[in-house]
């Protein structure tokens, strides 16, 4: 009998992107923290974060995303949608914005990400 191998690692599997392995709601500082599987650490200022919501409603039917300014960017609560995505819930009521994972990283405003290393 041949020894038991590991098998290789699909290329799906190695280029698969990063993904949150913690999420946090940090009110006094007013940032949503996601920590990623590759052990980047996003903050988010709540207002930032708001204002890139990708909704419909926010961004239209149209292919260019714009910045929509809130009046209320209080993050009242953070909802897990499947495997891929957070879903946002804000002070003035607004709830319809389904940030993917992939999106959520490409806002991320460090300087590291915003220069693309």
């Amino acid at each position: 009998m041949p020894p038991l191998e590991r098998p290789e690692m699909s290329e799906t599997a190695r280029q698969r992107p990063p993904h949150p392995v913690e999420v946090r709601r940090m009110v006094d500082e007013r940032l949503l923290r996601v920590t990623w599987s590759d052990d980047h650490v996003s903050d988010y200022p709540f207002a930032y974060v708001r204002g890139w919501c990708p909704c419909a409603g926010c961004q239209g039917h149209g292919g260019d995303r714009r910045y929509v300014h809130a009046p209320d960017t209080d993050l009242a609560k953070i909802e897990v949608v499947g495997s891929y995505a957070l879903n946002l819930k804000w002070g003035d009521g607004h709830e319809t914005g389904i940030y993917s994972y992939r999106y959520l990283r490409e806002l991320c405003p460090c300087s590291e990400c915003a220069s693309g290393e």
